[in-house]
This record gives structure tokens, sequence and C-alpha cells, in this order.
């Protein structure tokens, strides 16, 4: 993804403060280590599978992570005045972070002199102890779906509380020791502190599982603030630490046996898009996105020929389809392309794949109403009722039944969306 001009390297400098992006880094690989719901059987394999993406764009190096289980996602920036060196490339790969690379991490001392070298194969640290290189391996499947996936959750987010990096130091390490074994708890905040409720409130920000924010504790000493993003369409959390030099993001799914790879939100957005990833109007905007630390919509509507909100609706759709971030701190998406082949994502996703075979073979039958879009789609044996309002879409089917839209529409609403005239489309698609 660096341009028509393979690059070996990415980047190559040297770390400002070493010590501190040493527990950075060390953060996002714990993330990739842990299991917060996961059967045991398959832990080692997803284990193996489980390397961090590096992206080198203009102003900044960002790392990415899950969890083995895909429930929490995590990234850490780099800004520019943690790092100084020369960026020779653009563009975005995988590695494997193993037990070297981790154990030099750890070894860093104040004060230290390490050199940091990202590149389309491989990246190095650079001690005096020794070098450490990692090589790129190929990225699992689940990660790709959750990569996808959590760039639409945040873009539904907004900040809803900040504190000091004081405040933020004491409630972490306020937490319950064993964790609220995956219930759901409250964060409720005053003008300046925060604190932890079993009980729902008023502009409480609900969160499950809070032992997936032991992470932020093992770094929260070096933040300056913390800063909580949620979303009211759905109950994931985003995590900021502010720090110098630095963003560091934690973003938790719902619930902690639910991850980011079978939420299934982003299926909307495939589906109002063409069925090949390669639209005119999607090529267009790609080439107008840049590397910047955030997608300019204006810019970029000029430069396309489009306009914002039709810019806006190409960016969720990419952000699906593995070709952009979302970044909470800057409220916007980012150009980072998956180290994988991504004309291939939408055959990961299943409904999407059979709400299509439904359109192909028939299998949608449309009956317009005055104030809503009704129709009867094919089911096993039966045809299930499917209304698209304006708040939002429901399904007769078993599917629907037990998640109530809570991860993504089912294969018989998005048949449906395939279907409509484009002048309907996205009544219920909210």
């Amino acid at each position: 993804s660096g341009g028509a001009e393979a690059h070996p390297f990415l980047f190559r400098g040297t770390l400002t403060d070493a010590r501190t992006t040493a527990d950075l880094l060390l953060a996002v690989s714990r993330v990739v280590q842990s299991r917060f719901h996961l059967p045991p059987a398959m832990l080692a394999r997803i284990l193996r599978e489980a390397d961090p993406v590096i992206t080198c764009g203009q102003e900044r190096i960002r790392f990415e992570g899950f969890s083995a289980c895909c429930g929490a996602y995590a990234r850490l920036d780099l800004l520019p005045g943690a790092v100084d060196g020369s960026l020779l490339a653009c563009g975005t790969t995988n590695v494997d972070f193993n037990p070297p690379m981790r154990a030099a991490l750890a070894r860093v001392g104040e004060g230290e002199r390490v050199g940091l070298a990202v590149g389309t194969e491989a990246v190095e640290l650079e001690r005096e102890a020794g070098d450490v290189v990692e090589k790129r391996v190929p990225l699992p499947l689940r990660w790709i779906k959750g990569f996808c996936e959590v760039q639409g959750v945040q873009a539904t987010m907004k900040p809803r509380l900040e504190v000091s990096g004081a405040e933020a130091r004491r409630f972490l390490r306020s937490l319950p020791r064993g964790g609220t074994s995956g219930r759901p708890a409250w964060i409720a905040g005053g003008s300046s502190t925060l604190r932890l409720s079993q009980v729902a409130s008023r502009g409480a920000i609900r969160v499950a599982g809070t032992e997936r924010l032991r992470v932020l504790e093992e770094i929260v000493r070096h933040a300056r603030g913390l800063r909580i993003h949620a979303s009211d369409s759905n109950e994931c959390t985003g995590w900021e630490l502010l720090l110098p030099h630095a963003r560091f993001h934690l973003v938790l799914s719902p619930e902690v046996w639910r991850g980011f790879s079978g939420e299934g939100g982003l299926l909307h957005a495939l589906a109002a898009g063409p069925e090949e990833t390669d639209g005119a109007e999607s090529q267009r905007v790609q080439e107008a996105l840049g590397w910047g630390p955030r997608i300019d919509t204006a810019a970029v509507a000029a430069d396309s020929g489009l306009r914002e909100h039709e810019v806006r609706q190409l960016l969720a759709q990419l952000s699906g389809g593995g070709r952009v971030g979302y970044d909470l701190a800057e409220g916007g998406y980012f150009r980072r392309e998956l180290p994988f082949d991504l004309t291939t994502v939408e055959t990961l996703q299943p409904r999407l794949r059979d709400a299509r075979k439904l359109v192909a073979e028939g299998g949608v039958r449309l009956e317009a109403g005055s104030d809503k879009l009704q129709a009867w789609v094919r089911g096993t044996g039966v045809e299930h009722h499917v209304r698209l309002e304006a708040e939002g879409a429901r399904c007769t089917c078993p599917w629907f039944g037990r998640h109530r839209g809570e991860r993504g529409p089912c294969k018989h609403i998005l048949a449906v969306q395939l279907t409509v005239d484009p002048a309907q489309e996205g009544r219920g698609a909210a």
C-alpha cells in the first residue's frame, strides 16, 4: 500500500522517549496476548496468529491489535514528538511481536537510545544490547473482520467523560481486582472524578468486564489525561489515554463474550455500496485520500467531484472494506489499508453473501406502503416479513428475534435493502 514504487522501509529513526514508548508497545502486545473470553482449546492457535498491524503515515506511526477473543481493540499512535527520523514511504504492514521483541522492549532503560525501523516485510528494534527483527506474517481472518467492524463502531462514538491523569490513575487502581466477571457496570463522572457503580444511572456509561481495563493500569502513569468515548446506538466504549507525544486507545465490545469480528454492524455499509469494491466513485475517493492524520471530507469531495455526504457514506463503506480506520482523538477517518487482499473482504461476511443469493434467486417480494417499506423474504419452508421503518428494520426470523438488531442486520433485511430503489434505501438502515 506504499504506492507504485515499492520501498523496503516505511520509517527509520529513533525513539525520543524510549522507555515510555516501549511501555506503550508492550501494552498493545499485552492486549494481543490476552484472552477475555475464548475456549481454552482454541487459545494456542489464535495466539500464534496474533500480530500487530503498523501504519506509517504523515505525522504519526500507528500500531493496532486485537485480543485473542477479538473483544478488545488497542491502538497506539506515536505523534511527531515521539520519534526522530524519516518517513521513507507511506503504507501498512503487520509483524509478529514474539517473546524476543517483548523481552527487548521490557529491558529498555531510561534515557537509552533505541532505534526503530518499520519495513514492508519486517520491523527492527535497534539497541546497544542487540537488534531484534520481527518478520511479516499472514493476518488472521478473525482480525480482518474485527478491524473492519471496529472502525464503524468508533465512528458512532462521542467523547462523554474526561479526567486528569491523576484521577485516571486513582480510578483504574480502584477497580475490583477480580474484575466484574463479565457483568456490566456503569461509569459515572462528576466535574473531575470517575466512580464505578453496579447500578445504572442517568448519564452513566455502561461497560462489561472491567478486567479488560487492566491493560491501561500498566501505562496510565505516563498519561496526562483520560477521555472516555461512548455511543448512543451501542454499548461499546472507547478509552483514550492522552500522553505528551502519543495517544493510546482501547475499545471494548459490549460484552466480554462478544468479539468485534462477529458483530455485523458494517453490513449496512457494505450492502449500501456496489457489489464490487472498485466502483468508480469509490475509486475516486480512494485516490483523493492521502496519508494525513485525518481525512478532510471537504477536500476529498472537492478532489473527487462528489458531495460531502456522499464522501462520508463512501468512507463508511471503505472502513468496512479495510481501507480506512477511524481515530477517536481526531473524530475522523484515516487511511490504513490492511495488508490483505481487500477484494475478498466481502466474502468473509456470510450474511451479506446469503442476502445477495436471495436477491439473485428472486427470493424477495416487495410490498410498498405509504409510510414504510414491507417485504416478504424466502426462508427455510416459510416467508419472513421484513419492515424497513424510520426507527429501524425488523424481521420475523428467529435470528432477528434473538438479537433484535444489536449484532447487525439479518440476511433477510440485507436482501430487502439490496432490492429496494436507491431513493428508498436507508430508511431503516440507521
